[in-house]
C-alpha cells in the first residue's frame, strides 16, 4: 500500500498486542478502508491468528442477527462445547429452535463466551467490511462484545463509512480515522498503476480525485477510453458532482457494455447482498451464486473469492451502480428468482417479494404477513411495519388492505412510530374505513398515549367493541382482543368505576370470545381488591408460554403482575424484552416495562438503580413525544423522592403530573401524585398532611372501587391516622383491609395488611401475633421499606410494652435498613426511638448536618412556643412549609418532638450556629 505507514502501524500494534482489541476505521467511500482490513487480516494471517471475515449488507440491515451469523456461522463447532444454557441461546439465534430472543447482554455473554472458546487454542482476529449496513440487533452485540475483549485472545476490526449513520457511532469503540492520500501518496499510486499517463490527463485525475485512491485506480482508463473527440473534462462529469457519483458513471458504462445475461447475473447478485472487496463474506451460505459472468470480471466489475472460488464485487459501488442502471421491470425480475431461491427463509423471502410484485397478490400479501408476525415476536416490529404496509397495498380484498393497514399501524404505535401510526390511520380512513374496528384501535391508541385522551379514545372504543358484538360475532376474533385490551388499558389510565362497571357488563356476555389473558388484565388493573383473588396462579401461567407471547402481551401481563405485587420473578423477563425492543422493536412496550423495572426496583431496595432506570425511561419517552408515559415516568420518580425524603423534588414532580393529569382525567396518575403527597409528608413527619392526602384516595374503613392505590396506601393511612390521634380511623381501616382478604390477593397486601392489624389493636397478645405473622411472611423481605416501618412500629410497642431492651432488636432491624435503602428522615426517626431504649447509635450524617440558617431560626421561635401559624406570620412563610422545615430539624436534632428543641438546640457548636 501507498501513503498509508501509519494506518499500518497501527493495525501491526494491534495484530501482535497481548489481549484482546477493538478497532473501528471510518473513512469516505474509496479511500481504502477494505484495503487496510485485508492488510490486517494478512497481518493476522502472518502472526497465527484465525481470521473470520464477514460484511454488512444493506438488503439485510433489517433482519435480525444477520450479520451476527456471518461471524458465529465458522464457529458452529465450537458451540456444541459450551454449556447448556449458552447452546440454548445460540439454538435460538440460528433458529435452530424456537424461544423468547436472548437480550444483547445475555447474547453478548454467549458470544464473548463462544468466542474465548474458539479463540483458547489460536487467536482469533474478526473483520467486517460495511459495518454502517449491519442490523442493529449484530452492531448491539458487537459494540457489547468489542468493549469487553480486553484479557481475550480475540480482536475486531470494523470498517465503517464516514457518510452513513451506524449503531457502531454510539458503541464507544477506539476508532482509526482513514483520510484521503497526501498530494505526494496520490502521484506514486497513480504513477504505480497507470504508468505513462498523458501530463493532461495525468493532472487532472489528480485534481479530480483529491487522494481518493478508488478514484485514483479507476478513472484513468475511463478517460483514456473515451470516444474520440471528447474533451477528458467532459468524461469525468460536470462540476459540483461527488466523486462516489462519478465513479458510478465509470462503472455503469463497464455495466451497460455487458450482455443482457451477464447483466441479469450481477443484478440477482447484487440485490441479494453478494460481497464486495476484499472483505467480502466468505460464509456463502445461502448466499446467491453468481454463474457464468466472466465477462464481468474481465472489465474489472467482479473478483473471485480466493477462499470459495466465487464471484464478489470488486468494490461495494459497483454493486450500487448494478441496481441503480437497471430498470424497474429488470429489479423486480431479479427479486422474483431471488424469492425463489429464498423460499425457504420466511424473511428474506418476504424482503424479495415485496419488492418483485406489483399487482395485487393474496398468496404474496399472506407470505409478507407471516414474515411480520415473526418479526414482532424476535424485536423486529419496525420491518414488520414495512410488510404488514406492502401487504396492505397487495391485498386483493377492501376487507383485507384495510386489516392489514390496522396491524401495521397497531404495530407501529407499540413500536413507538405515533407519526407512522397515524399516517397509517389517515390512509385506512381514505380507503372509507374511519370507523373499521382497526382503524379506532390504532387512532384511540395515538389518542391515549400523545396527549392522555382517556375520554374521547373510551367512547370510541367502547362503541367500537358494541358495534362488534351487534353484528354477531360468534368466534375468538384478533381485532376484538385489541379493542378489548386497549380500553382495559384506557380504563387503567382514567380510573373511572362508572366506565369500568360498564366495561366488565359490556365483556361479560362475550364469554369466551374475550380472551384469557384480556381476562387477566380484567381483574388486576381495575379493581385488584374486588376481583384480584387467585389471579396471581392464572398470570404464572400465562408467563410460562413466554415464548409465543407477543411483545405487548409479555408487557400486559406484567403490568398484572405489579398490581399483583409479584414483578420480582418476571423482571429478568421484563429486562431481556427490553434490551430487544428498545431499537427495532416494540418500544412503547419496553417504556412500560421500563416502569415496571423500576417499580419491581423500589420495591424490593434497589432505589439507586430505580433512579437510574427512571431516568433512562424519562428520556426516551420525552425523546418520543409519548407525554402519557412521560408523566407516568415523572410520577414514579416523585414517589422515588419522596420515599428517600426528597421531598422538594418530589412536590415539584407531583405538581407537574398532577397539572397535566387531572384536567384530562387520567385518574391513575392523579392518584400516584396524591401518594406522593402522602409518602412526602410521611417522610418529613407531617402525619396530618400525611392523612389528608390519604383520605383523598379512599376513606377510612373501605377501599374506593378502581382506586389502585387505594390498597397500595393502606399503611400509609393507618400510620397517619395512628399519628394524628385517629385510633378509630386507622382500626377501622386494618379490619377492612383484613375483611377484603387483601392477604390472600398479594404477598405485599399481606405484608401490610398484617402490619397495620398489629399497630391498630389494644390487644397485646393479637399485637404479638401479627407483628410475627408480617415479619416472619415469607415474602417480606422482598419489600424491604414496609417491614423496616413495620418493624420500627413493633419496637416502640415492645419498647411501651415489654421494656426497652426487648425493642432494641427491632429498632436497629429498621435503622439499619432504612440507612441501607437512602431514606435518611425514617433512619433518624428509627435511631432516636434506638436512642430512647439506652442504646448507643453511631450518628449518621444527617444527624451532623449543620441547620440551615432558615431552619436555624424556624427552630428557635419554635423552641420559644410559638405555633406554626405565628411562625409563618413572623417568617412570611406558609404554616406547612414551617412544618416541613421542622421536621428537617428533629432527625438533625435527634429529636422526635417539639418539646426537646431547646435543650437540643443548646447543645449545638457555636460554629453551627449559622
Amino acid at each position: 500500500m501507498v501513503g498509508r505507514e501509519s494506518e499500518q502501524e497501527v493495525l501491526s500494534a494491534l495484530v501482535v498486542a497481548s489481549g484482546g482489541r477493538a478497532l473501528v476505521l471510518r473513512g469516505d467511500t474509496g479511500v481504502g478502508k477494505s484495503a487496510l482490513l485485508e492488510h490486517v487480516a494478512e497481518l493476522a494471517t502472518g502472526e497465527k491468528h484465525r481470521v473470520i471475515r464477514a460484511a454488512g449488507v444493506e438488503a439485510e440491515s433489517e433482519l435480525p442477527f444477520a450479520g451476527l451469523h456471518q461471524f458465529l456461522y465458522p464457529l458452529l463447532s465450537s458451540i456444541d462445547r459450551l454449556d447448556d444454557s449458552h447452546r440454548e441461546i445460540f439454538d435460538v439465534v440460528f433458529g435452530r429452535s424456537e424461544g423468547t430472543p436472548p437480550s444483547v447482554m445475555t447474547l453478548g455473554i454467549a458470544v464473548l463466551d463462544l468466542l474465548s472458546l474458539a479463540a483458547s487454542q489460536k487467536p482469533l482476529l474478526l473483520v467486517l467490511d460495511d459495518g454502517q449496513w449491519l442490523d442493529t440487533s449484530s452492531t448491539e452485540v458487537c459494540g457489547f462484545v468489542g468493549r469487553r475483549l480486553t484479557g481475550s485472545s480475540v480482536k475486531l476490526v470494523v470498517g465503517l463509512r464516514s457518510d452513513v449513520p451506524s449503531g457502531f457511532d454510539t458503541a464507544a469503540l477506539p476508532e482509526l480515522p482513514v483520510t484521503t492520500l497526501s498530494e505526494k501518496a496520490s502521484e506514486q499510486l497513480l504513477d504505480m498503476h497507470h504508468p505513462g499517463l498523458d501530463p493532461q490527463i495525468r493532472r487532472l485525475v489528480l485534481d479530480e480525485a483529491q487522494g481518493n485512491p478508488l478514484a485514483l485506480l479507476e478513472l484513468p482508463p475511463y478517460v483514456r477510453g473515451g470516444r474520440a473527440g471528447r474533451n477528458p473534462e467532459e468524461l469525468l462529469g460536470y462540476s459540483g458532482v461527488p466523486l462516489p457519483l462519478r465513479l458510478q458513471h465509470v462503472y455503469g458504462a463497464r455495466i451497460e457494455a455487458l450482455s443482457d445475461t451477464v447483466r441479469a447475473e450481477l443484478l440477482r447478485g447484487a440485490l441479494d447482498g453478494v460481497g464486495a472487496g476484499t472483505a467480502a463474506d466468505r460464509t456463502r451460505g445461502t448466499r446467491y451464486r453468481m454463474l457464468d459472468a466472466d465477462e464481468a470480471a474481465a472489465c474489472g466489475l467482479l473478483d473471485i473469492d480466493p477462499l470459495s472460488g466465487d464471484f464478489v464485487f470488486r468494490h461495494p459501488l459497483v454493486r450500487s451502480t448494478v441496481v441503480q442502471t437497471a430498470t424497474p421491470n429488470e429489479r423486480r425480475a431479479a427479486h422474483a428468482a431471488l424469492a425463489h431461491v429464498h423460499r425457504d427463509d420466511m424473511d428474506r423471502r418476504a424482503t424479495h417479494l415485496a419488492a418483485a410484485t406489483i399487482d395485487p397478490d393474496e398468496e404474496v400479501a399472506a407470505a409478507l404477513e407471516a414474515a411480520a408476525e415473526s418479526a414482532t415476536r424476535r424485536g423486529g416490529a419496525v420491518a414488520a411495519v414495512a410488510w404488514l404496509t406492502r401487504a396492505a397495498e397487495l391485498s386483493e380484498s377492501h376487507e383485507e388492505r384495510s386489516r392489514r393497514l390496522g396491524d401495521a399501524a397497531y404495530i407501529a404505535g407499540h413500536s413507538g412510530r405515533l407519526d407512522q401510526a397515524q399516517q397509517l390511520v389517515r390512509s385506512n380512513t381514505r380507503a372509507g374505513s374511519n370507523d373499521s374496528p382497526a382503524s379506532v384501535v390504532a387512532s384511540a391508541y395515538v389518542a391515549l398515549f400523545e396527549d392522555g385522551d382517556v375520554r374521547s379514545s373510551q367512547r370510541r372504543v367502547l362503541a367500537a367493541i358494541e358495534s362488534m358484538r351487534d353484528s354477531g360475532v360468534r368466534e375468538p376474533d384478533e381485532l376484538l382482543t385489541r379493542l378489548v385490551d386497549l380500553l382495559l388499558a384506557i380504563n387503567q389510565y382514567a380510573s373511572d368505576a362508572v366506565v369500568w362497571e360498564r366495561t366488565h357488563k359490556l365483556l361479560d356476555p362475550l364469554g369466551g370470545l374475550v380472551s384469557s389473558y384480556s381476562r387477566i388484565y380484567e381483574d388486576t388493573w381495575g379493581d385488584v381488591v374486588r376481583r384480584g383473588a387467585g389471579v396471581h396462579e392464572r398470570v404464572e401461567r400465562a408467563f410460562a408460554g413466554l415464548a409465543a407471547l407477543e411483545p405487548w402481551d409479555v408487557t400486559r401481563l406484567g403490568v398484572a403482575a405489579y398490581h399483583l405485587d409479584t414483578l420480582s420473578q418476571y423482571r429478568p423477563h421484563l429486562q431481556r424484552t427490553v434490551d430487544r425492543e428498545v431499537e427495532t422493536g416494540a418500544l412503547a412496550d419496553a417504556m412500560t416495562m421500563l416502569h415496571l423495572i423500576m417499580l419491581d426496583q423500589i420495591a424490593v431496595g434497589e432505589w439507586d438503580e430505580a433512579e437510574r432506570t427512571g431516568q433512562q425511561c424519562l428520556e426516551l419517552t420525552t425523546t418520543h413525544r409519548h407525554a402519557l408515559f412521560a408523566y407516568h415516568t415523572r410520577a414514579y420518580l416523585a414517589l422515588l423522592a419522596a420515599l428517600r425524603g426528597q421531598t422538594e423534588r418530589a412536590r415539584e414532580l407531583q405538581a407537574m403530573v398532577d397539572a397535566w393529569a387531572r384536567p384530562r382525567g387520567v385518574g391513575f396518575l392523579t392518584q400516584i401524585a396524591d401518594a406522593v403527597g402522602t409518602a412526602a409528608a410521611l417522610s418529613e413527619g407531617d402525619y396530618e398532611a400525611a392523612y389528608l392526602h390519604a383520605i383523598g384516595i379512599t376513606p377510612p374503613g373501605s377501599f374506593e372501587p378502581y382506586a389502585h392505590q387505594a390498597s397500595r396506601t393502606l399503611l400509609d393511612l393507618v400510620e397517619a391516622a395512628l399519628h394524628t390521634g385517629r385510633s378509630e380511623q386507622a382500626r377501622r381501616h386494618a379490619l377492612a383491609a383484613h375483611h377484603a382478604g387483601l392477604p390472600h390477593i398479594s404477598p405485599r397486601l399481606a405484608l401490610i395488611t398484617y402490619g397495620a392489624l398489629a399497630m391498630t389493636t389494644t390487644d397485646t397478645t393479637e399485637a404479638d401475633t401479627m407483628y410475627n405473622r408480617a415479619e416472619t411472611h415469607p415474602a417480606a423481605a422482598h419489600f424491604p421499606f414496609e417491614l423496616a416501618r413495620i418493624r420500627l412500629a413493633h419496637g416502640i410497642h415492645l419498647r411501651h410494652t415489654q421494656g426497652r431492651k426487648t425493642a432494641r432488636h427491632s429498632l436497629t432491624l429498621a435503622a439499619e435498613t432504612f440507612e441501607r435503602l437512602g431514606a435518611p428522615t425514617w433512619t433518624e426517626r428509627a435511631r432516636a426511638e434506638l436512642r430512647a431504649t439506652g442504646a448507643s447509635t453511631v450518628a449518621s450524617s444527617a444527624h451532623l448536618a449543620a441547620l440551615t440558617w432558615q431552619e436555624r431560626r424556624i427552630a428557635d421561635l419554635a423552641a420559644g412556643g410559638l405555633t406554626n401559624k405565628q411562625i409563618g406570620e413572623r417568617t412570611h412563610l406558609s404554616p406547612r412549609t414551617v412544618s416541613s422545615h421542622l421536621y428537617r430539624v428533629f432527625p438533625k436534632l435527634g429529636i422526635t418532638s417539639r418539646a426537646a428543641l431547646r435543650d437540643a438546640l443548646a447543645k449545638i457548636p457555636g460554629d453551627q450556629n449559622v
